[in-house]
């Protein structure tokens, strides 16, 4: 290349960069600020929770609820969920588009040949004849590079691969989200066989309450007024009965659609085990490590930095562009002379391009840019705050519903004493049949609240697990992708 032709080229270039001025991004910015974890204050709602380094969850941490069929039944549900598939399958689609980024930023080379046979008709032939054939034979090679000088293309690509990153933690979020799902839907299947047992026998309780009114009917102590109310109340029995069978039932089904199943699948489940309740306490490094253990605050954040990465590769698009694209190959109406110098060509065209006047466009595609940046980084803030508060009210609920637990089961203590006080006395003709009525009450309404409360301790044992993160961290994906980068405050 001669000196005069670099000079021009450089002259070009030089005049390309100054005109890139005219289309410019001055005046846009982003304007989202990311939360700091340790400026949101928890320390007076847990005063007085135990802190511990061992209670942040494992990775299997159902298992500390006690039931072997639970584990499995888990085992199952991520195995065969659509759920899992639904997540997977978002995660390849979210892989499959880094890898077309990576690849775009790939020079190309393709190769092509062929033979074509022609006849001309007499108006196309220059003899007038018309009985003229031909055959041409090409073969060609093409290349094509888009110098990426500003980095752009590999922004795109790495702004790509935190969004294929965030997806795979998506899938380790909906692993998590199932889970819990799963060992909720067990333990309110437990509760529905609860409630269906206090039905049945609270139905036990009123036909013998049945059987005492028949004989007070029978001996003149009673009315028929008096034995048709409790025949009310047998039948209310009943109707209760139904309705916990009816629940049971559900919660069957429920369980096994989570399981990806079809709802035969939820009576081949053994009834549950009483489920363990978990330790209050919190891990002592509570906020600051909660922010890779979380599933969902790991992928706010590589949204984050992938959004950070679109706004620098949006920002290239206004400097110049340089790109160099080639082809050589040989054409020939003849066989034999197919690679001779005659049919040989070649092109190569380097082409410099700058963006000057656009109506806008760039300025907008920056501007949208810029509000994904801001929307990523309020979406991380409002799972952040969320976060610290699922786990606030959680251990707050399951420290105050272990003394509401310790009350209730006294309440029922005494109504059942109550109730075999009263049955007694009704059965040897000297109690009241209202005292029998509303002891009985009580103690069904005692009795279900106590199964109430012992359900709500379990759920929320497992709302705390899910809160800390279920035992995710990211060191589980560290070999496969590197750590976030941290939020520009």
């Amino acid at each position: 290349m001669s000196s005069k032709t670099l000079r021009t080229g450089l002259s070009l270039v030089l005049s390309a960069m100054v005109l890139a001025g005219c289309a410019n991004y001055s005046g846009l910015d982003t304007e989202g600020q990311s939360l700091d974890a340790k400026t949101l204050k928890a320390g007076q709602s847990l005063t007085g929770v135990t802190l511990s380094p061992a209670a942040w969850p494992k990775s299997n941490w159902w298992k500390s609820l006690g039931d072997p069929q639970l584990d499995g039944l888990i085992r199952e549900a991520l195995h065969d969920s659509p759920d899992m598939q639904i997540a997977a399958a978002r995660a390849h689609q979210a892989s499959a588009a880094a890898y077309a980024a990576d690849a775009a930023r790939m020079p190309t080379l393709d190769a092509s040949a062929g033979i074509s046979r022609s006849r001309l008709a007499k108006d196309q032939d220059p003899r007038g004849q018309g009985d003229a054939y031909a055959t041409v034979r090409n073969v060609s090679a093409g290349f094509n590079y888009n110098f990426d000088l500003w980095g752009g293309q590999r922004d795109a690509w790495e702004a790509a691969l935190g969004e294929a990153r965030a997806a795979e933690v998506d899938r380790q979020a909906a692993q998590l989200t199932l889970a819990a799902d799963v060992a909720r839907a067990y333990s309110d299947l437990g509760q529905a066989h609860i409630v269906y047992d206090l039905a049945a026998e609270d139905l036990k309780r009123t036909r013998q309450m049945l059987d005492l009114s028949q004989r007070r009917l029978s001996s003149g102590i009673d009315s028929q007024y008096q034995f048709q109310q409790t025949e009310s109340l047998e039948a209310s029995s009943q109707a209760s009965l139904i309705d916990a069978e009816k629940r049971l039932n559900s919660a069957r089904i429920a369980l096994a659609v989570l399981l990806g199943k079809g709802p035969d699948r939820g009576n081949e489940i053994a009834r549950p085990k009483i489920l363990q309740a978990s330790a209050v306490a919190l891990p002592s490094v509570l906020p600051a490590e909660l922010l890779g253990r979380r599933p969902d605050l790991v992928a706010a954040r590589w949204r984050v930095e992938a959004a950070s990465k679109d706004i620098d590769a949006s920002k290239t698009q206004f400097y110049p562009n340089l790109n160099l694209s080639a082809a050589a190959g040989a054409e020939s109406l003849l066989g034999d002379a197919m690679f001779g110098s005659a049919s040989r060509f070649f092109n190569i065209a380097p082409t410099l391009s700058v963006p000057i006047f656009d109506g806008g466009r760039l300025r907008a595609n920056l501007d949208a840019r810029d509000a994904d940046y801001d929307l990523a980084v309020a979406q991380y803030n409002k799972n952040l705050v969320r976060a610290l508060g699922d786990v606030s009210d959680t251990i707050n609920q399951l420290r105050d519903i272990g003394r509401q637990i310790g009350a209730q089961q006294h309440a029922t203590e005494i109504a059942q004493n109550s109730y075999n006080t009263v049955v007694e006395r009704y059965g040897s003709g000297i109690g009241n049949y209202l005292d029998v009525l509303s002891i009985e009450q009580q103690l069904l309404q005692a009795q279900r609240q106590l199964a109430s409360l012992n359900a709500e301790q379990i759920d929320l044992s497992i709302q705390l697990m899910q809160a800390l993160g279920g035992g995710f961290q990211t060191e589980t994906l560290a070999s496969a992708n590197p750590a976030p980068a941290k939020l520009n405050n």
